[in-house]
């Protein structure tokens, strides 16, 4: 994706890190998939989660971009991917949404929690979102 993204980094003590480097891990491969797969991966995944609190999204996106240099830059699929899978991890799930504007050309994936994009640029809001996958609701 395209989007510059300013993120600060911090190290997580070691007994923290398999968790979020696991989560990291599947994104990249998930990430690789076609956006229909990944929709259907990240729609089962979503299943019997609850909505996660904007501030679970948050620390579970600090801790991807902690355990990864490429989450942490312009990896923003991979980054978007991972945060929502390790919030599910931890029993939540944040509305994963990816976008993109044509003038000037801009893609992006982000996660959103509580109505807002979660650690985000002020640009995000103004991409309209192609694909969304929010907490799974029973009907």
């Amino acid at each position: 994706m395209s989007v510059p993204s300013a993120v600060q980094r911090r190290r997580l003590p070691p007994h923290r890190r398999p968790l979020p480097l696991l989560a990291v891990g599947a994104a990249h491969l998930i990430g690789r998939l076609s956006p229909q797969r990944i929709r259907r991966v990240l729609t089962a995944c979503s299943r019997g989660g609850r909505p996660a609190t904007y501030a679970e999204a948050a620390r579970a996106r600090a801790e991807i971009v902690a355990v990864s240099v490429r989450c942490a830059g312009q990896g923003c699929l991979p980054r978007s991917i991972a945060t929502a899978l390790l919030c599910r991890a931890r029993g939540a799930w944040p509305t994963w949404r990816t976008g993109m504007r044509t003038v000037p050309t801009v893609a992006h994936a982000w996660v959103e929690a509580e109505g807002r994009p979660v650690d985000e640029l002020p640009l995000t809001p103004g991409i309209p979102p192609i694909m969304t996958i929010g907490p799974w609701t029973r009907v």
